[in-house]
């Protein structure tokens, strides 16, 4: 960045968890590399021979002899380091603000990933935006203890750069809220002390589960953290009543959780959760410098964004949806509805209200409102549900393709590891769990809008090759009613037959 060369960095999964490279490729045709960085070439080796052209140039960590099963001439990183310097000031002194630091992808939830510019002046105005948001970070330098990916903007811009701006302290932390991987967050956890933690609300799941076990854990995590952050989804108000009575329990105050909105287009942030409600589903007010407008589309209103932190185009776009994300005074049309907590009192802020595209209406002409539906149903169905894709297009009524989180359900029905995923999800104990868990969402319903009449528990999990699932965990509703429209016909056609399909009738199930 202080050379003024661009880069981007590219997320691992579309190298080694994708079979077919077709993300991976798609990046290589936007971008066209001059030059590819691999941190193992032999790990990467499969990718590198599929993708990279042979005439781009590859540096790995690893020596090339350690990078058998690549035609590629691997260059060192070491002989990189060993090169002389050359004068980069005058480069460095020619910078603009409008110079591009780098590219990011974004998540590629609803289409192929599309590459955003991000500018120097998006980067910086956006961290000025996050000082006046925690002007605490001017006070204390912030210490992040932190494993989100920085080929995403919540870990690579967002995190990043309050260490870089701020002059903190970032750890860099190797688990993940994933089985198998939450342990190392945890011994990471135990030793260094966040002045602010961030994670998604997976791994919050995980760490209130830990602290209220841990005593290790709790004396050095509550040593001197001051806010809680979560942002890639909403926290269910379950989650968030558990994590203020954690904290409250063994800390003896209440420590502000904190949330927003924003998106790779905007660098990242747009909305802080500034304003006086704490509960899930409240997104706050505009950040300093950030002009939000609510536009009425299909019923809903479309947050549309304005500022020095959001992109002026998509990099080499070539879809004209991709050239249209601007409204005619310029504001970025971001696809996500908002509403006021209260129309009455608009400085009381903003809720979330769902992806407008993901929206649809029943046979009846009756209107779906999504975003908020699959947000109750997961918070209602904690623990036990990971994500939930909502049915019904042009159907009388409305269904769930739910995807259990496999290993709590496995022991709820007190099974051992070796279960198969279909055993596990039809389980007496599991379907007595989600048979009890559609009573409720449907004695909290307001009419044919919300009330789920059929949900069939899903034993393959969203396919990341297929874009059902991006890899940082965001479902795509439309790739998963896509490739498994059989399942989702024979959950409305079948009566129930199926083990893993339960069908309400009135007060009874099938």
């Amino acid at each position: 960045m202080w050379a003024g060369v661009p880069y981007a960095p590219i997320s691992p999964a579309y190298s080694l968890v994708s079979g077919d490279f077709s993300k991976l490729r798609h990046t290589f045709g936007v971008l066209t590399p001059g030059l590819v960085f691999a941190s193992d070439a032999t790990a990467f080796a499969a990718a590198i021979d599929a993708v990279v052209p042979d005439d781009v140039e590859v540096v790995s960590v690893t020596p090339p002899a350690a990078s058998a099963g690549t035609r590629h001439v691997i260059t060192p990183f070491e002989a990189l380091v060993q090169t002389p310097p050359r004068t980069v000031d005058a480069v460095q002194q020619a910078l603009t603000p409008n110079t591009i630091a780098k590219f990011l992808f974004t998540s590629g939830s609803t289409k192929l990933p599309k590459a955003v510019p991000t500018t120097h002046r998006m980067l910086c105005s956006n961290q000025q935006m996050l000082r006046e948001t925690f002007p605490e970070f001017a006070i204390e330098p912030p210490v992040l203890v932190d494993w989100l990916p920085w080929n995403h903007t919540f870990g690579g811009s967002h995190n990043v750069g309050i260490a870089l701006y701020n002059g903190g302290t970032l750890y860099i932390d190797d688990g993940r809220p994933v089985s198998g991987k939450f342990d190392e967050t945890l011994r990471n956890l135990r030793e260094i002390a966040p002045t602010i933690y961030f994670n998604v609300p997976k791994g919050w799941e995980e760490l209130i589960l830990a602290l209220e076990a841990d005593a290790q854990l709790r004396e050095t995590f509550f040593s001197r953290v001051k806010v809680y952050f979560f942002a890639g989804a909403g926290l269910s108000q379950a989650a968030w009543s558990r994590l203020e009575y954690v904290t409250e329990k063994y800390c003896g105050e209440r420590i502000r959780i904190m949330a927003g909105l924003g998106m790779t287009e905007t660098s990242p942030s747009c909305l802080f959760t500034t304003g006086p409600i704490m509960r899930a589903g409240y997104v706050g007010l505009p950040a300093h410098g950030c002009e939000v407008k609510l536009a009425p589309v299909d019923g809903k209103l479309e947050a549309r964004f304005r500022g020095p932190h959001v992109m002026s185009a998509y990099w080499r776009a070539q879809d004209p949806d991709q050239r249209e994300v601007f409204d005619e005074e310029g504001y970025y049309r971001s696809g996500d509805a908002l509403c006021f907590v209260d129309p009455q009192q608009p400085e009381l802020g903003l809720l979330f209200d769902g992806r407008i595209a993901e929206d649809f209406k029943l046979s009846s002409g009756t209107f779906v409102s999504v975003g908020p539906m699959r947000a109750r149903v997961i918070s209602e169905g904690a623990p036990y549900v990971q994500d939930v894709v909502v049915t019904g297009m042009n159907r009388d009524d409305i269904g769930l393709l739910i995807f259990p989180r496999l290993d709590d359900c496995r022991r709820l029905a007190a099974l051992p590891p070796s279960t198969s995923a279909p055993e596990i999800v039809t389980a007496p104990a599991v379907r007595a769990f989600f048979v009890d868990l559609q009573e409720r969402l449907n004695r909290q319903s307001t009419g044919s809008a919300s009330v789920v009449h059929r949900m069939r528990l899903l034993d393959v999990p969203p396919s990341l090759d297929r874009g059902e699932i991006t890899d940082k965990g965001s479902i795509n509703q439309h790739a998963v009613l896509m490739h498994r429209a059989e399942l989702v016909d024979a959950m409305y056609e079948d009566g129930g037959q199926d083990p893993a399909v339960i069908i309400a009738h009135g007060s009874r199930h099938i």
